[in-house]
């Protein structure tokens, strides 16, 4: 951690048994998976997360972080997806056209087991620009 980054707000440990606990791990769980919903249709991945995490972050303890980590994530997949796109035109952007569209697959889906499991995961390399 940089010397002016504000360290991350996680939430708290879900314990395995409590009711409140298994509907977050569910709703955070669905607002990672979301993201593949943009393989669908345009947008339709970082739409589907915000949505739920608007409707769930008052509701559930724990949504407000997994929310805001998979928005800043989609944010970043779109913004490298743009830069690649244009360094196409140089031959370099191909290579990293393909690991932008496998980050998009492999993390969202890591982030998923990670929440069902009552865990937290942060995405490497993400910009946090909603905090």
């Amino acid at each position: 951690m940089n010397a002016g980054e504000i360290p991350p707000q996680l939430p708290a440990p879900m314990l395995p048994g409590d009711e409140t606990s298994v509907r977050t791990r569910q709703w955070a769980t669905f607002v990672h998976l979301a993201a593949l919903l943009g393989f669908v249709a345009p947008f339709l991945g970082i739409i589907g997360t915000l949505i739920i995490w608007l409707i769930k972050r008052g509701e559930l303890p724990g949504i407000d972080a997994h929310g805001k980590e998979a928005i800043n994530f989609q944010i970043t997949v779109l913004i490298a997806g743009c830069v690649s796109l244009l360094l196409c035109f140089v031959l370099i952007g191909f290579p990293m056209l393909l690991a932008v569209y496998l980050a998009s697959i492999i993390l969202p889906i890591v982030a998923a087991i990670k929440a069902n499991e009552g865990g937290f995961y942060r995405h490497p390399m993400t910009l946090r620009l909603v905090i």
